[in-house]
């Protein structure tokens, strides 16, 4: 079982001598209490940090390099707020599983009860995990396609093949699992920053933009709804709530000699992980936003061309600046491909047992969903259309389907008899509704304009 696999090993605390038996002057209590703190938190990062790779996942090169390609710094705000609404909704997600101790999948279970609705929620919140994959898969395929001047063709087959590494990964114990999004998300931090530091953007464009709208035509309007679709990602919203909760398993101090279905935890180590699990959110997703703007302004020097391909914007970054610009950029596009694969991978089991209670042998899942985007990708490849534009649509796809997760993730977190004590306040509940309106609100206009 995919979650038994995952939670076999997480680093526990050690047994430490007591303070005053190796020194003789015991050092400020707040300062213990903030080393405590701080190794706390250390030793529960991981849920937020494997979440933020689907917030710099190959759908976001897709849309946010055709933003700077063809509105050079105007939709910056774009990024900002996706970004933001998307801290705002994580947030809720991985609350709900430390509160509750129960998964969204298995939240919304128990109250659809009958087949007849679970049914359909969970082939709907599977083909969501589907088409996040497809972004990955495309972003894996283009990445090889560049660096090793591999066909087309022959990168959609090779791509594939990336689950293996994947599969073997998951077959082993939950830290691995996790220092490999710590090295993959530094590789993406790093390589843009020695990118940024080639571009030299406009600090001061940056700072206006930032925080001013300008007007939105249909092709503006497509984007924005695409950088939102890329970064408030149905799968993530379902996955957050379980790795909250199971790190808390893994790490958190049970009440002793509670019984098997009893909550496990004492509200003051729940409130401990909540905060733990508050902090962890906005350090990752601000450092996601950080990476989506970044990927905004390196296309930037290549306006206006919104319809610029990849493969082209790597031409134009090594002409421009150097080979080794472009070699960083198609790196850090390989390490958000392939772990952003994982964590669909761990979402798409998640989803099923949450709803379902059954599951798939890991490899069977892994190749069937990777089988299915396979299909169009290859058709695209041998017509000959842009993969950046499937990138692109798939984001849109994405968008209209984030109310899955995010109206339960609303409702369940608002609720005092699901959440108790923790129930968010008043303030937390009018900010999320106004995330919920305005993201229903642009994918209105989308379709309205569309028709």
């Amino acid at each position: 079982m995919i979650i038994q696999s995952l939670t076999m090993h997480v680093p526990w605390k050690r047994n430490t001598a007591r303070l005053e038996d190796q020194v003789a002057i015991e050092p400020p209590a707040e300062k213990i209490g903030r080393r405590q703190s701080l190794r706390g938190f250390l030793i529960y990062l991981g849920p937020a940090l494997m979440v933020s790779i689907a917030y710099m996942d190959p759908g976001n090169y897709g849309t946010d390099l055709s933003a700077g390609a063809g509105f050079k710094y105007d939709l910056i705000w774009a990024v900002w707020l996706a970004s933001a609404m998307a801290m705002i909704l994580q947030y809720l997600s991985g609350k709900l599983g430390v509160a509750t101790g129960k998964s969204l999948p298995e939240m919304v279970k128990t109250s659809l009860r009958r087949k007849e609705l679970i049914i359909p929620y969970w082939l709907a919140a599977e083909a969501a995990a589907a088409a996040t994959d497809l972004a990955e898969y495309l972003g894996t395929v283009i990445a090889l396609n560049l660096l090793f001047d591999v066909p087309l063709i022959y990168a959609a087959i090779f791509g594939a093949l990336d689950v293996i590494l994947i599969m073997t990964l998951m077959t082993r114990k939950y830290h691995a699992i996790e220092q490999m999004f710590l090295l993959l998300v530094s590789v993406l931090v790093f390589g843009f920053l020695y990118q940024l530091v080639a571009v030299k953007p406009s600090l001061s464009q940056i700072a206006v933009h930032s925080v001013t709208v300008g007007s939105l035509g249909s092709d503006a309007l497509l984007l924005v709804v695409g950088i939102i679709g890329a970064t408030v990602m149905p799968h993530a919203l379902f996955v957050h709530s379980w790795l909250a909760k199971n790190k808390m398993d893994l790490t958190g101090r049970r009440i002793p000699g509670a019984k098997e279905g009893d909550n496990q935890f004492s509200r003051e180590e729940r409130h401990r992980t909540l905060n733990f699990h508050r902090w962890e959110t906005v350090l990752m997703l601000t450092i996601a936003g950080v990476v989506n703007v970044g990927i905004l302004l390196v296309a930037i020097p290549f306006f206006p061309d919104a319809g610029i391909t990849i493969q082209q914007f790597v031409v134009d970054l090594e002409q421009h600046y150097s080979y080794v610009v472009g070699v960083v950029f198609l790196l850090t596009l390989l390490a958000s491909g392939i772990s952003s694969s994982t964590l669909g991978t761990i979402a798409g089991q998640v989803i099923m047992e949450g709803l379902i209670g059954k599951r798939w042998n890991i490899w069977a899942r892994r190749i069937v969903t990777r089988c299915v985007n396979v299909f169009p990708t290859t058709i695209a490849v041998l017509l000959g259309l842009n993969p950046l534009n499937l990138l692109i649509y798939s984001q849109v796809i994405l968008s209209l389907m984030i109310p899955l997760p995010m109206i339960p993730i609303v409702y369940y977190t608002s609720k005092r008899k699901f959440m108790g004590e923790f129930v968010n306040t008043h303030a937390t509940t009018v900010v999320a509704l106004f995330t919920v309106g305005l993201i229903l609100t642009f994918n209105t206009y989308l379709i309205l304009t569309s028709i």
